[in-house]
């Protein structure tokens, strides 16, 4: 066998922990909502209510834009729907039109030639009786009373028709002038309310792009609103580690600045897509952030954890040596004599810098974690004395 020197490698013991595994990927911070707020209808804008930074409430007031026109419009409107109601009553109380007038008129003459014609068969009628004149004169008489009869009938259906459907056409033709004034009046009403710009939840304005004078323009965004009061870490998990985080999980966010302390939340989204150029899945940790001490865009790391193993033997992953493709490795292993034996063991779970050893290695024996690469098996390794040994050694040479 040959000798190494200890100052080519380091070795470390076997320990027992118990491990917590996370899954990690780079996060940004969003905030939980956030909108655009944006004009419905374009007009100068009067009145700015808040400012930027500023935390508003949910259906507070933000800016009022110029609306006297459509005051204008909307006095307009209650004018007509005044007048529309004003003619409907009037109809529904009985106002009838000239044509029902001329109908009626036809009845009355109708019904005065029929009592003529009524007293006229009535007299012949008797002077036939008495031989006073001919059968012939009897018949002629009969003859126009019937027609004056039938003349009075037509006028009189004539008449009663009218007089039903006139009256049902105006008052359903007053009804819609009634309906029609009243939605003019609504749509005023309504376009009314856009003047006042609204915030749609609570939460900071983060951007203010707008001052009064200005016209609001529908296309362009006023203000942008963020709630900060829940957030969501969206991080990139890597394609392969994906599969063991699940919504429900336990995840903690840790920026960039590490004075701003680690934020616990859970996971909340799992994207179904994997990112096609990163080989990533997007996932949400929403963490509750009622100090709003985590600001939107701010970077760091998300870790989920999924998985504790109680009692793992483990060493650094320096140790290990894995061949690609593989599920096994080896390490090297030094007995109580120095001697460096290399070992096949099946590693487990990763956690920082420590790896799960599964099988083949036990808690307190001694490994090469640095300089072992393609050392031979059966090597004598001289170990460096620890500074207690050295001390110790030292006072007895004093002796």
């Amino acid at each position: 066998s040959s000798d190494v020197c200890s100052s080519d490698l380091q070795t470390a013991k076997a320990e027992t922990h118990d491990l917590t595994i996370y899954v990690s990927a780079p996060a940004s911070i969003f905030p939980r909502n956030q909108a655009n707020v944006t004009a419905r209808m374009t007009a100068p804008i009067q009145t700015i209510h808040v400012r930027k930074g500023q935390v508003v409430k949910e259906g507070q007031s933000l800016a009022t834009l110029d609306h006297r026109d459509l005051d204008a419009q909307r006095a307009d409107a209650q004018a007509q729907l005044a007048d529309a109601q004003a003619t409907l009553e009037k109809t529904q109380a009985g106002t009838v039109p000239a044509d029902l007038d001329q109908k009626r008129g036809a009845v009355q003459i109708a019904e005065a030639a029929l009592n003529q014609t009524k007293l006229s068969l009535d007299r012949r009628t008797q002077l036939f009786k008495d031989g006073a004149i001919p059968q012939r004169d009897l018949l002629q008489a009969q003859t126009d009373h019937a027609q004056a009869q039938t003349t009075y009938d037509v006028a009189k259906r004539a008449f009663d028709l009218a007089q039903t459907q006139t009256s049902e056409r105006e008052i359903r033709s007053a009804q819609a002038r009634v309906a029609s004034a009243r939605a003019k009046l609504q749509l005023t009403e309504t376009q009314l309310t856009f003047t006042e710009i609204q915030a749609p939840f609570t939460g900071t304005l983060s951007e203010q792009n707008v001052f009064a004078g200005d016209l609001a323009d529908t296309t362009k965004p006023l203000f942008q609103l963020i709630d900060l009061a829940v957030v969501n870490a969206r991080a990139q998990v890597p394609e392969d580690q994906a599969p063991r985080v699940h919504q429900g999980q336990s995840c903690t966010f840790v920026p960039v600045d590490t004075a701003l302390g680690t934020f616990n939340g859970t996971v909340t989204v799992i994207n179904q897509a994997v990112d096609a150029q990163r080989r990533t899945i997007e996932v949400w940790c929403e963490i509750n952030n009622p100090t709003g001490k985590l600001n939107g865009n701010v970077f760091g790391e998300v870790r989920v954890l999924v998985q504790q193993v109680p009692k793992a033997v483990t060493v650094p992953i320096s140790a290990l040596e894995i061949q690609q493709g593989q599920t096994t490795g080896s390490i090297l292993v030094v007995d109580d004599k120095n001697i460096a034996h290399r070992r096949e063991i099946t590693p487990g779970e990763r956690s920082g810098d420590l790896l799960e050893v599964r099988k083949g290695l036990t808690a307190g024996e001694t490994v090469v974690t640095k300089g072992g690469y393609a050392l031979p098996d059966g090597t004598s390794i001289e170990l460096e004395k620890s500074a207690e040994e050295k001390d110790s050694k030292e006072d007895d040479e004093k002796k």
